[in-house]
This record gives structure tokens, sequence and C-alpha cells, in this order.
């Protein structure tokens, strides 16, 4: 929509401009659908009048008819954006339609004289800009930053950036890219870009990120100056990248460089995800500057320059920089346009006809058009007229690169353009991009979805999909897939079933595990009817694995019994040896220690066999976690030993399972510190490889590790975003909720109610001893407290101690037996020598033993055994970790005592 005649109505907080199609709020923009736009629009025109249904429906939708249900969701979309829970701004009125009650401003702007170039100052940003210089002081001291420049689309943090290069740029050396707003974003694209900038070309084997990553903190940290390395857009970034300044940013702090993103700050999937980026960056190595808006003082200093009406362009524009910059550009001769898409529309109409037109084409690419391919599309001429552009105030020139000044610029001409015509457009730049030949997968894959290039489509997202993962960047091949498989039928059912094969796994990396499902079940069904048994086999085996990873235990065994029977019905291959191995591993995860060492020991046969080291390091992993029962060396041989299989064949699935088994062998085996290390190492190799799934699970873990160690603060604020993470499946997020409970149990917190409550619920699917002595720890705990009935949990513990293979790991469970009913432990030898030394009466050897492991919540508890001296020293140690039921009840016993 972009209507010549569209005033901004103002209202309780809110700005709707029809025009340019925004909704802004007092914190910035408001996400609302085009046709609810529509919608609101016509109910303020009619403010204070009851508008009937049919009237609004006939409004939005004249020559479709539909039901009262769609008004109904868009009235809803609406009053959600409008936080208009209560009804207050637009009232149903029964049986008659809908009412806008608040009072409507229609804003009226007008202007005086045209702005020409370079006269808008940076206006009221002298405070980030002498940040700024003081932090690219202490890069040339060699304290490098990352700074994260934040503020909403048209704030202006790009006027920030440019002001601050031109600045510095006699004494520093100044790398710029940024991120493209591609349907789904180009791997690495940044890093290429400030690559060629340093002269350096990346080397092409896409299995060597990691390698990059250090090359390119070499190069970027040479010489003499500080180096300014500039990625705009960072909101746009695929996931490579967000790894990329992940890895720079942890080592930034001892070279000379600063990284300056910018980013918009409003609460959209992009900056979540550059949100978690940062957190994962040691915090004193990460700086965030505000750019806020232009205040009201600030546009009106700048408007009287102009002899313009600074109250009328602020009531416009919210002091949004880009906004106000447009609006003051206008022109001297008539009324300042009624939105800013009109203002930039205005200013295009006054380049010459082949300007215009080459500026039309120009909009169709997502961040920048570089000459070359201009040249391809444009012919002869093309550099004089891109200048003209450039001299206009529309484009930029970043040396063979030519975006927009902004974004909102570039999408106001790209909107302006008819369907057929943009389609043709992107038609020709993908025509030109193949002819070059250089252009990146993601790319070609953007134009051809864009021009409608049904067979292009086909053609490079399967590959730019693979390209992605390759790169790490799962969330993109993900997205690469999902487009494929909007032609699904287009494809050979051998195709689409691989298609379906990589797009679950990809899915299962990223924590989307019932997309995984329903993308494998379409798999194995092809395999199954072009009655391929191998690759139906390996279908059912994955179904197995993500069937597992959802919480279902009894579909994950029946899918790994299938695939065996299945594939046994053919000789032996790496199918079945993986199918084994994947019975070893659900055998494992059930502690059952027979039937995992013989799957597993099976599977390793086959393995070696077929020369299939990825598959034995799989199944020792198995081998090794389930022998911390019978034989603890041996368990850390031979998980250190499938650790060292994965990463010198390069296998990221493979390392993060035995980063954390072996942090799990660890800390059962209350080996806390070598726990820690294991725990670290996983969670920066799972970071940098972008494996969600495995972060999540490890964080809960060491969640776990800090409860016991007495941090409990820490532990929390570690767990409480795995528990809350609407991508963690319920198996991945059981530690941390474990961990969780554990914290807010301990100090009374009765958030844990509900939350141990969701632990249960875990155990419908599948017992597990894994799951199932935590929980019954944490409700002997509980009715100790006398918070539950002591019968049930003493029931719990019982029914855990009958699941163990042996008594070497969760002595708690007998702990607890003791302090709650006084149940006698008369040979605890084969326990951790602490509980060995509490159960023959020694709790002082025990505190001390607790003392010397560091687990201060449990030498309190053995301290609870001895006299008053011993039992005052337990609550000061309660005290101290914010324990109030225990202490509470401690002391309650001590004075009746």
């Amino acid at each position: 929509m972009n209507d010549l005649h569209s005033p901004i109505y103002r209202f309780a907080g809110f700005a709707l401009d029809l025009g340019n199609g925004l909704l802004r709020g007092e914190e910035g923009e408001v996400a609302l659908r085009p046709k609810s736009m529509e919608l609101l629009g016509y109910l303020i025109r009619n403010a204070g009048r009851v508008v009937p249904k049919n009237e609004l429906m006939n409004s939005a939708w004249p020559d479709v008819t539909v039901t009262e249900d769609s008004l109904t969701q868009c009235i809803s979309d609406i009053r959600r954006s409008l936080g208009d829970k209560e009804q207050k701004l637009i009232r149903t009125v029964p049986r008659r339609g809908y009412l806008f009650t608040e009072e409507v401003l229609h804003v009226e702007i007008g202007r005086r004289r045209e702005l020409t170039e370079g006269e808008l100052p940076l206006a009221e940003r002298q405070t980030q800009l002498d940040q700024l210089h003081r932090l690219l002081s202490d890069a040339a001291q060699k304290r490098g930053r990352v700074i994260a420049l934040l503020g909403e689309s048209g704030a202006g943090k790009t006027s920030l950036v440019e002001a601050f290069a031109a600045s510095v740029a006699s004494h520093t050396r100044i790398l710029r890219s940024s991120c493209e707003n591609l349907s789904v974003p180009d791997p690495l694209g940044p890093l290429h870009d400030l690559a060629r900038e340093a002269g350096w070309t990346i080397p092409s084997g896409t299995g060597q990120r990691l390698v990059i990553f250090s090359r390119a903190l070499e190069v970027f940290d040479t010489g003499p100056q500080p180096t300014l390395l500039v990625v705009e857009d960072v909101h746009w970034a695929d996931d490579a990248t967000l790894d990329f300044i992940r890895f720079f940013g942890r080592r930034i702090r001892s070279t000379g460089a600063l990284l300056l993103l910018t980013v918009r700050n409003d609460d959209s999937e992009g900056q979540r995800r550059l949100r978690r980026a940062l957190s994962d960056i040691p915090v004193n190595n990460v700086v965030r500057i505000d750019v806020p808006l232009l205040t009201e003082a600030g546009v009106a200093a700048l408007a009287n320059k102009l002899g313009q009406n600074g109250q009328s362009i602020y009531l416009a524009t919210g002091g949004n920089a880009f906004f106000v910059t447009e609006l003051l550009r206008a022109g001297p001769s008539q009324t300042l346009p009624p939105s800013v898409s009109d203002a930039v529309l205005a200013r295009a109409e006054h380049l010459s006809p082949k300007a215009r037109t080459l500026l039309d084409v120009v909009s169709v690419f997502p961040r920048s058009a570089d000459v070359e391919i201009m040249e391809e599309i444009c012919g002869p001429g093309t550099l004089g007229l891109l200048v003209e552009c450039v001299a206009a105030g529309i484009l930029l020139q970043i040396g063979e690169d030519y975006p927009f000044r902004h974004d909102i610029a570039r999408r106001a001409i790209e909107l302006a353009l008819p369907p057929p015509v943009k389609r043709g457009l992107n038609f020709r730049v993908l025509t030109a991009l193949k002819a070059i030949g250089n252009a990146s997968m993601a790319r070609l894959v953007h134009h051809a979805v864009e021009a409608h290039d049904l067979k292009a489509t086909r053609e490079f997202a399967p590959r730019a999909a693979e390209q992605a993962a390759r790169l790490g960047a799962h969330h993109e091949a993900v997205g690469h897939y999902q487009t494929a498989l909007q032609q699904a039928d287009a494809f050979n059912p051998e195709q689409r079933a691989e298609i379906y094969d990589k797009y679950a796994f990809e899915c299962h990396l990223v924590g989307r595990i019932n997309d995984a499902i329903e993308a494998c079940q379409k798999a194995r069904s092809l395999h199954q009817a072009k009655m391929d048994v191998l690759k139906e086999g390996d279908s059912l085996r994955w179904l197995s694995r993500y069937s597992y990873l959802l919480g279902e235990r009894e579909a994950a065994e029946e899918h790994g019994a299938k695939a065996i029977a299945l594939l046994s019905t053919r000789p032996p291959g790496s199918e079945l040896a993986m199918a084994l191995s994947n019975l070893s591993q659900l055998s494992m995860l059930a502690d059952r220690v027979d039937d995992t060492l013989r799957h597993g020991e099976e599977a390793i046969s086959l393995a070696e066999r077929l020369g299939r080291p990825d598959i034995a390091c799989h199944a020792l992993n198995n081998i090794g976690t389930v022998e911390r029962w019978v034989n603890a060396d041996g368990a850390r041989q031979e998980l250190d030993h499938s650790l060292e299989i994965a990463l010198d064949q390069d296998l990221p699935e493979e390392a993060a399972r035995a980063f954390i088994n072996r942090a799990c062998v660890d800390i059962d085996l209350l080996r806390l510190p070598e726990a820690r290390t294991f725990l670290d190492r996983g969670i920066e190799y799972c970071l940098e490889r972008e494996l969600d799934t495995w972060v999540n699970y490890m964080r809960g873990w060491l969640a776990e590790l800090l409860v016991r160690q007495g941090q409990w603060d820490e532990a929390a604020e570690l767990a409480l975003p795995v528990v809350n993470s609407e991508n963690a499946t319920p198996f991945v997020r059981h530690p941390a909720m474990v961990a969780l409970a554990r914290v807010w149990t301990r100090r009374g917190d009765s958030s844990s109610v509900p939350l141990i409550a969701r632990l249960r619920q875990h155990l419908d699917k599948g017992l597990e001893l894994q799951r199932f002595a935590p929980y019954a720890i944490l409700q002997a705990e509980r009715a100790w407290l006398g918070q539950v009935d002591a019968g049930e949990a003493l029931y719990f513990l019982e029914r855990a101690e009958a699941m163990m293979p042996s008594r070497a790991i969760h002595g708690e469970l007998f702990f607890w037996q003791q302090m709650i009913f006084g149940k006698k432990i008369a040979d605890a030898s084969d326990m951790a020598p602490a509980y060995c030394a509490y159960f023959a009466g020694n709790w002082r050897r025990a505190a001390d033993m607790w003392s010397d492991i560091g687990l201060p919540f449990e030498r309190a508890l053995a301290l609870l055994g001895g006299d008053g001296s011993a039992q005052r020293e337990a609550l000061t140690i309660f005290e101290a970790l914010g324990a109030r039921p225990f202490t509470e009840l401690v002391r309650n016993r001590m004075r009746t005592a």
C-alpha cells in the first residue's frame, strides 16, 4: 500500500503510517500484518462510530467472499499488537460491530526548503562517538572489544558508523561488510567480504571452518594500526557468521581489533539469536551501545536551521533519524509527503530516466549491487548511472558495492514495483549471476525464489542446503531444504527421499525434533515404496533416535527393533552396524549393562570389518558410559578413545556425545573438576559448530554440577533459559530442570512445585534410572522437609534402587532412606567413600570428605548426624547457601532437642 495522501494517525502512544505500512509504538516498530493494518486504519478513520462487521469486511476484502472468522482473527491480531487485552481501544459491540474509542491526532506536515547533501549534521550522537573513540584507543593498546550498536530500523546506526569511520580513517585499518536480507542467509557472507577487503582469499575447503576462523584472527590483527571490522545488519546474520562472532569475540581482548556490529533492537528471532551469541562471549569483551531516537528538541534544532516545522516532523517520525532525514530532504516547493516511502519515491523521480530504471534493478538486491553484476544486467554506461544515484543521496558507494543508504529506502523502491516487473528483474539478476559464475548458492536461491523460477529453485536450493550444512550453518540448511520441499512433488522419489532424510537430520541438529520425525517418516515411506531395504532400515534407525530425543522411549525401542529386523534380511553392512549401535545406545540410556555391551561389541566388530571408525566411535561411547557402573577406569578410557576418534575423524555429533558422557561419568563418580573441564570443552566445541541441542543439554549438566558445588545462583541463571527454551525437547531440558528444581526446592521457592510436576510427566514416556533417580531424590528432600508424603518418597527411593546395576552411583538414594526412615546400611563398601564413612557412623569423616570434594550441601547433611556443634556448623552452611526450608527445620529441631 502506498497512498500518496495517507496521513499519519497518532493515538494512545502509537503512530499509524498507512502510506509506509508502519505501526510504531513507544518502543519502536510494532509488527502487524498488512490486512490487519488496513482494518485498523479504517476503524481509526471512523473513530467514535460503531462500524458494522459487513462494512469492515467489504472495506478489507472488497472482491472476495470471506467469513467472519477472517475479520475476528484480524481484530485479535490488532488487539494483540496494541496490547488491548481489555478492549479499551477497540470495543466489541455485540450484534453490531466494532468501535474505536481512542481520540486520534491526524498529523499534517509542511516543509520550507530543500536540504542539500551534507547539510544535516550527525545529531545527538556525540556521546556514542566519544565512547567509540575510547574503545578504539583501547584496541590500539591490544585491548580489543566486540561492540554492538543497538537501535531500531532507521535510528541512525549506519550514519554513526560512517561518521566514526571517517574520523579515524587516517590512523585505523578499516574493513567493512554487511549481512544481507536474503530469504535464507549466505553462510559466512560477511567474513568473505572482510577477507576481500583485507586482501586475503579464504581457503575453499569447507570442512576447515575453525582453521578459517583462526586464520581470520591473524589476518585481521596484523600491522601497527588498530583494525576496525564493521559488520552491519547482524540481525540478518547466518548461523556460521554468528559462530565466527563467538569465536572472534572470545579471543578479541588480546588483539588490536574492534568488531563493530550494527543490529536492530527489536525482539525478532535474528536479534534473539545474536543476543545468545553475545552471551557466549566473556562479558568484559562485549560493549553494547544504544543508538536512541532523536529527541523532540534535536529534531526541532535540525528543522529550524532549514526553516521547517520541527514539532510536526517529530510527531510524524517519533524521532527516527532516517525518517527525519527523508522528510527534511523532501524539497522546497511542496507540502511534505505524508509518508517516508513517498519522500523516497519523490527524490528518485528527479533522476534521469535511465538512472531511475537502474535504481529499480538495484532495489531487488537485498543488500547491495556491485559494478560487475550491474554491468552484466544494464550494459555500458552503468557506472555513470550508479554515480548519479550516489550524487542524488539515494545510494552509497562502498568500494565496488552500491547499497541504498538505508534498507527502508530500498524497500520503498522495491515495493513500488509491479509484481511482474519485480519477478522479471530478479530473473535478470539470476541470469547474470549464473553467467558470471561466482555467486553464492544462497544468493542464487534468493533470486530464483523471487523470480518464481521453479526449475532454478529446485536446482540450487538442495545444493545451498548442503553447502550451509558443511559450514555448520544448520538453521540456514533447514531453510534451504524447506525451500526445496515446497516443490517436493517435482523431484523424483529418490531425490525427494534424500532431501527429506537430510532435512530431518538438520532439523534435529537445531532442536526441531518434531519436524525431523515428520520428514524422516516421509523419507521412510518413499524408501519403502521403492523397496530399498537398506535406506528404509536406516530411516527406522533415525526415527528411533529422534523419538528418544523427543522423550518417546517406547517408540524409540520399537523403531530400533524394526530397523534390526529389516536390515538383518540383507547381508551385514554399515546400516546394520549403526542400527546395532543404536540399540546399544538405547540400552546404555536405560543402564542395561549386559545389553549395552552385547549390542555395542557386535556393532564394533562389524564396523571394524567394514572400515567404519565413525560407527565404532558411536558404539565405544555407549560401552564406556555404561561401564561406569562396573569399571570406572575402563569407562573413562573407552570414552577418551571415542572422543579421540570423533575429533580425529571430524565427527561433531559423536564428539558432542563423548564430551557430555565423559563429563556425566565424572559427575557420577564425584570427579567434579574433570567433569567441569569436559563440559567447558564440549560447550565451546558445540557452540562453534552450532549444535544447539547439545549446547543446551551440556548447559543443563553444567548447572547440575554447579548445584553440587554450592553455586546455586549461577546454576539457576544457567538452567532457566534452557528450561524455557522453545526449541529444546524434554530430553534436552531434563538436566536443567533437575538443577533448577533442586535450587528452588532447597530455597523454598514455590516455583519448584510445577517444575517437579513437569519432571514427573517425563517419567510417563519411559522410565529410566537417569531420570527417575533425580526425581526420587527430590521427592525425598521434600519428604524430609514435610512437604510431601514420606511413604510415597520411600516407594520412589526403593524403586530407583531396584533399577541400579550396582551401588557405585546414586548413594543419595540410600542416604535419604536412612535420614527419613532410619534404614540401616550394613555394608556400604561398594559405595562412594564419603557414603561408606557416613553409613559406618563416621559422620565427621564423611563431612570432611564432602568438603574435600567441594560439595557443601552434602557436607551440611552429614554434619546433621553429629553433635550440637556439628549441627550449628550445618546450620551456618545452609544459611550461606540460602537453603531457607532446611535452615528453619534444623533450627526448630535444635530448639526442641
